[in-house]
């Protein structure tokens, strides 16, 4: 039996899932936990991916790894490869003001065009900015940047100031679909873009090293095995979930996103969908939220119930919620773009203001905000066949039943599964064999549209 690694290290987690290469099926799992913030050390992300692989038996039997990981994080390296302070993620908002100062100086519609997006402050280019500004003597030290998982592949490698092979900056390696949410890189061309680096770092950037780009079948060396790109955590979902044209992946995790898989660039001057790449050489239009699993958290620890109760107590009003509307931006909101937003909790009466309104209201306004997410990317020409659901939320029975009545597509929920994981899985495969493997996707449910106008009225006219 041949076997292959995908890794997902993830904003809370690390996960690593071993695949049969003929079939597809999963062989074995492991796990570690990395530490909560919005800023973090990558020696955290180091010990748990050693730690996972342990749990997960160790490699010594696999012919190909692939990382993928959480985009936008800046690990910033000095000419030693040391690290130079803990990553921002891309859920830290300190850089909102520099993502504006970016776009000013470059234009909304020239970003779009040079790098597939507009700023805002989960973006890399924004972090670079704020080290600039806010830790000069740090930005002065910036001999290479790298995201999660060109650094996590790099160390698997070998490289880093402690490892075997040495820290060789020019050795670090990425894919398109994570280029593509620095900010600097254009997914249209696949180049960097140096000059929105510098203006980014606020110094000259022709001798800063950044990861080269592999293609998706290409490889690199390891330790005893084969090497895959990696990608960004929703490209990987996107492979995971076998997911064409036509298709709309939309995860309900600790983030919100909706992602389509195109042949063409997507480039949207007004910043809501962000034009990246795939992990299959195509493109990956996506918006994302930063409400969403946590929103549902929040709300069943108000009503004092766990999430089956949560989801009995939306399934019992109905559709609109009698009028109660949550706009979910209790940590700020992405897209929209407005990081120092806060929720707020509309229609309000004697009549309206039940637990069971509450609770839907939560679970309608989470997917309300999707579903704006949806009809931009729509604008631009993009099909929406059927939506793959996929997340921890998904597998809620109210999510599933209120999602077919805000999607105007067909919802699909595969079965559950470390998705992330299992894309840099079939990723690994493609680079040792040269060819995109064909494992298939196991449905739980199908659910027919049953769309309520209501419901997306309702929130819109809060909007």
């Amino acid at each position: 039996m041949t076997l292959v690694a995908g890794i997902d290290s993830s904003t809370q987690s690390c996960k690593v899932v071993v695949r049969d290469l003929a079939t597809g099926e999963i062989a074995r799992t492991g796990r570690a936990s990395h530490p909560d913030g919005s800023e973090v050390d990558p020696w955290h992300w180091w010990d748990a991916l050693q730690s996972a692989i342990a749990d997960a038996g160790g490699l010594s039997d696999v012919d190909a790894v692939s990382i993928a990981g959480q985009q936008h994080g800046m690990v910033a390296l000095d000419a030693r490869g040391e690290v130079i302070r803990p990553a921002l993620l891309w859920n830290d908002t300190r850089s909102a003001d520099a993502a504006a100062a970016l776009t000013a100086e470059v234009g909304a519609e020239a970003f779009a065009e040079r790098a597939g997006l507009v700023p805002v402050a989960s973006f890399t280019a924004t972090k670079l900015r704020w080290l600039a500004d806010h830790e000069p003597e740090n930005a002065a030290r910036v001999a290479a940047v790298a995201l999660p998982h060109d650094w996590l592949t790099w160390r698997l490698r070998g490289f880093g100031p402690d490892g075997e092979r040495g820290p060789v900056l020019e050795e670090l390696v990425t894919d398109r679909s994570d280029a593509s949410g620095t900010a600097y890189f254009d997914p249209s061309r696949d180049v960097y873009d140096r000059d929105l680096l510098a203006r980014a770092l606020r110094r000259d950037a022709d001798a800063i090293v950044l990861p080269r780009v592999l293609a998706p079948a290409e490889h690199v060396d390891g330790p005893g095995f084969v090497v895959a790109p990696g990608a960004g955590d929703n490209a990987g979902a996107a492979l995971g979930l076998d997911a064409r044209a036509g298709d709309i992946g939309i995860s309900i995790g600790t983030s919100g996103t909706v992602f389509a898989v195109t042949d063409v660039a997507v480039q949207d001057r007004t910043g809501t969908v962000a034009g990246f790449a795939d992990a299959a050489g195509g493109f990956l239009p996506i918006v994302t939220t930063l409400n969403a699993a946590r929103v549902l958290d929040a709300t069943a620890a108000l009503l004092g119930a766990d999430h089956a109760e949560l989801a009995r107590l939306a399934l019992a009003a109905e559709p609109g919620a009698g009028g109660l509307v949550l706009q979910p931006w209790f940590e700020g909101e992405r897209t929209p773009n407005l990081p120092d937003a806060t929720a707020t909790l509309f229609g309000m009466t004697l009549a309206s203001t039940t637990r069971e309104n509450l609770a839907r209201a939560a679970i309608e306004g989470v997917l309300c905000g999707l579903a704006e997410g949806l009809d931009a990317i729509r604008a631009h020409g993009v099909a929406a066949e059927r939506v793959l659901l996929v997340g921890g939320a998904a597998q809620s029975a109210a999510v599933q039943a209120i999602a077919a009545q805000v999607f105007d597509a067909p919802v699909v929920v595969p079965e559950p599964g470390e998705y992330v994981a299992l894309g840099a899985a079939a990723q690994a495969a493609w680079a040792l064999t040269g060819t995109r493997p064909e494992w298939p996707l196991q449905i739980a449910a199908t659910l027919p549209v049953d769309t309520r106008p209501v419901i997306r009225e309702q929130y819109a006219a809060r909007r």
